[in-house]
């Protein structure tokens, strides 16, 4: 049997344009490509601009990594001008840091990626009265009653007799891949709803620190906010309160609802332990210090690097080192002045635009020349693996004990052994487990700033640098972290004052690039690799495992040519 083209086109439920193209034969993927249809142009803008102000526009790289972005460019400032934050910014930006991975963690597993795995439509069949004695049985959350899942159940209906779904339209509804029971889909419907009013309650936490969201206001040397618990005008004992209050009812929700769902939902599905795990090597660059970001020995989540899936040896990575990460566009719409196939490393980066494009009928990409707008970065020459299961097992690996004993707990609840995590649903339960974690190691940054503010300690600025007066003539820097999809970067090159180079390799980057001078696969196009699919013009399990690393491609605008044609069709929807 021939194998069959299947385009996938834009993908949906995801930030940005994504276009895969796999190949089917025999019921299983034997080839796939990943295409990023958008292109970057921040590096550009961000030319002969202030380095101060720089965070304001890399934070619009994306309206969902909205704090994250602009961290890294603040970090890569510092990093280059040598500036030393107060610990209590350091922990502002830790607490605006959960907050973020809070609400984009469960955003993305019941708006984005559960409608995989859950069949709206079956929630119709459902009896209440299973459905609330299976969510008793599962967690103390107290909206379990059969009337309250009777009442959800009544809302669906209504959307199914107007011929409307609204917001569950499009779905692959009775697709042979979907094992759930129709309790099991009433409880995540319900709680797909409940969380659509719960994630914005939790950025708030932005919005008291950082004045709004998204985009929250951010600054070179530490946060634009004071600390004074008796003035009106600052963060004061009301708003510290509020705080403590939006992050404990957060815990109780990841705790209550999320964990005890995805453990539910993940029981059936556990055949998808074994589906979808793709590259075997993973990288992390830690965030979340504890004693300031120059000691990555002390951070929440350990800086390290995984090779072969060998959890016993953590490889140590320094981002400083120019031959460390490298970015490569033999398969990608740019061009490098010394030619496409050797890497860059990002202070030398360059963004020059080198689009063809796909011809007439726009039907297939050219997958033997160029065909994405991302480039493709490599630790050390390797392809490597990004997000929340990169961190779990570089913190599994580490010995970190609360990393182990969360990753532990799941494992043992789910009764599958570690190797299961290399797997599109191992890849789901890692987001699941970190923001278990995040949800305590939040309130303890909490409980540390409070104790800062009783100990007279409310500095929020090191203003020792801010005038350019006092800074070199010429000044390079790296700013870390961990957006909630994985290891984020700014490389900044200060010339005179002003930004001569900015270049940022964010996660999706990793994740989503074409492959490599070498043939390498990124992780997208490894992951789909011997993925089972049932019904080639409903590509469900395709999605599944492309959702299951949250992709973000929104790093810049939509491509058109001169006529001001889009240069994408949808073959299949998502």
């Amino acid at each position: 049997m021939a194998a069959k083209r299947i385009v996938i086109d834009p993908v949906t439920r995801i930030e940005g344009h994504l276009r895969v193209e796999v190949e089917v034969k025999d019921g299983f993927v034997t080839e796939a490509f990943s295409s990023g249809t958008m292109v970057r142009g921040l590096e550009i803008i961000l030319r002969g601009r202030d380095p101060r102000d720089a965070w304001a526009f890399a934070e619009r790289t994306c309206g969902v990594c909205t704090t994250v972005h602009a961290l890294a460019s603040v970090r890569s400032v510092e990093d280059a001008l040598g500036i030393v934050i107060p610990p209590d910014a350091e922990l502002i930006r830790n607490l605006m840091f959960c907050a973020q991975y809070m609400q984009d963690h469960v955003v993305h597993f019941y708006h984005l990626h559960a409608l995989d795995w859950v069949d709206v439509v079956s929630a119709l069949k459902a009896d209440p009265e299973k459905t609330s004695a299976l969510a008793q049985s599962i967690s103390d959350w107290p909206k379990s009653s059969v009337g309250y899942f009777s009442d959800v159940q009544k809302r669906i209906a209504k959307f199914v007799a107007s011929g409307q779904l609204g917001i569950f339209a499009n779905g692959y509804w009775g697709h042979p891949a979907m094992q759930l029971p129709a309790e099991a889909n009433l409880l995540a419907v319900a709680h797909y709803i409940e969380a659509l009013d719960w994630q914005k309650e939790i950025v708030k936490v932005h919005t008291i620190f950082g004045g709004k969201n998204p985009h929250p206001n951010y600054l070179v040397g530490g946060v634009p906010c004071s600390l004074d618990i008796n003035q009106a005008n600052a963060i004061n004992a009301e708003r510290l309160a509020y705080v403590g209050k939006l992050l404990a009812d957060a815990r109780s929700f990841v705790e209550q609802v999320y964990i005890p769902d995805l453990l539910a939902i993940a029981s059936f599905y556990k055949n998808w332990a074994s589906i979808g795990g793709g590259l075997k090597n993973y990288l992390c660059y830690g965030d979340l210090p504890t004693n300031g970001f120059g000691d990555p020995g002390k951070f929440k989540f350990p800086r390290g690097a995984i090779l072969d899936r060998d959890l016993t040896r953590i490889h140590p990575v320094d981002a400083h080192d120019p031959q460390q990460v490298k970015e490569f566009i033999s398969h990608s719409w740019y061009q490098y002045s010394d030619g496409d196939e050797a890497g860059r490393n990002p202070w030398d980066g360059e963004t020059k635009f080198n689009y063809t494009g796909p011809q007439p009928p726009y039907n297939q990409l050219n997958v033997d020349g160029k065909y994405s707008w991302l480039k493709t970065p490599r630790w050390n020459n390797h392809a490597m693996e990004v997000g929340p299961l990169a961190r779990m097992l570089v913190g599994y690996g580490s010995g970190r004990a609360d990393i182990k004993e969360a990753v532990d707990m799941v494992l043992k609840k789910l009764d599958v052994p570690v190797a299961v995590l290399f797997s599109t649903l191992g890849r789901t339960a890692a987001r699941g487990i970190e923001t278990y974690l995040v949800a305590q190691w939040a309130q303890e940054f909490f409980s540390d700033l409070l104790t800062n503010i009783k100990n007279g300690d409310s500095r929020t600025f090191n203003g020792e640098k801010w005038d350019p007066a006092t800074w070199p003539s010429s000044a390079k820097g790296i700013g870390m972290s961990e957006a909630p999809r994985g290891a984020l970067a700014h490389w900044i090159v200060i010339e005179n004052e002003k930004i001569a180079n900015y270049q940022l390799v964010v996660p999706s980057t990793w994740n989503a690039s074409p492959r490599d001078s070498q043939g390498q696969r990124s992780a997208y196009e490894s992951s789909l690799l011997g993925t089972p699919v049932a019904d080639p013009d409903k590509p469900l399990e395709i999605i599944r495992t492309i959702h299951s690393f949250d992709p973000c491609l929104a790093c810049a605008v939509h491509l058109y040519d001169p006529q001001g044609r889009t240069l994408n069709r949808v073959t299949i929807g998502g």
